[in-house]
């Protein structure tokens, strides 16, 4: 299946943390939009590998998404290498999108800034034809390079490039959100408590989302950098 837009995670959550909104809104639009979790996030305090595949699955639904595929790194360990590099081609390849989204370019977890690195130069590798990768039916891929690639930003803040005006589908990315019920605090939930499952966190988000969003005069919004300018035709594209 052929995708407009592609969104990578280092772990699941991260996208429905970052930029659900942005993603639902294409959905909405009538777009393809997929995601690829590098890892299952094993080494979470709170839940087990498999609470979260269930979760993922929970909210993908939520979001309405067409794909969502997880390439099982490991979690905490996996590195900007060949062998990384190589699968993420080969997903690229796989679903062909035009855009890509990434991870923060750096934030307080490692694997965050890690993630993005590997899937930004996997997007170059990806457009190589000498780079010879094959698909899940076994048949040599194509070569396919997306044409732009963009980074959300997570929990450290990073002055965005552009917001994405998410109002309308707030309610909906904190369904998804919420979908990782192992995750965010719960009273009822007696695993220790970890940085993300305070309290406060999700208010943490929300104040984060009306802050991009109060940048552009909306309500919630979502950010993100660039890796090279942006192009416009017309000046009413951009207001």
């Amino acid at each position: 299946m052929k995708l407009d837009i592609l969104a990578f995670s280092s772990h699941p959550d991260d996208i429905e943390l970052s930029c659900a909104g942005t993603l639902i809104a294409h959905v909405r639009a009538g777009k393809k939009v997929g995601i690829i979790d590098l890892t299952k996030g094993e080494l979470g305090t709170r839940g087990t590998p498999e609470i979260r595949e269930a979760e993922a699955k929970a909210a993908t639904a939520i979001m309405g998404l067409d794909v969502r595929k997880n390439l099982g790194f490991a979690d905490g360990f996996f590195k900007n290498d060949r062998e990384h590099q190589l699968e993420v081609v080969k997903a690229l390849r796989q679903y062909q999108p035009e855009i890509v989204i990434a991870n923060a370019i750096t934030d307080r977890h490692p694997d965050h800034g890690r993630g993005s690195i590997v899937v930004s130069e996997a997007c170059f590798l990806a457009g190589l034809k000498q780079i010879k990768t094959t698909g899940p039916d076994g048949q040599m891929q194509e070569a396919w390079r997306p044409k732009a690639v963009y980074h959300y930003i997570q929990d450290r803040f990073i002055q965005p490039d552009f917001v994405m005006d998410i109002t309308p589908f707030w309610d909906i990315k904190l369904q998804a959100i919420r979908a990782f019920k192992s995750q965010f605090f719960d009273p009822n939930n007696t695993e220790p408590n970890t940085y993300i499952s305070q309290p406060n966190f999700l208010n943490f988000i929300e104040a984060r989302s009306r802050d991009m969003g109060h940048m552009i005069g909306t309500t919630f919004g979502e950010g993100f950098t660039k890796e090279r300018h942006i192009g416009v035709r017309s000046l009413f594209d951009i207001i």
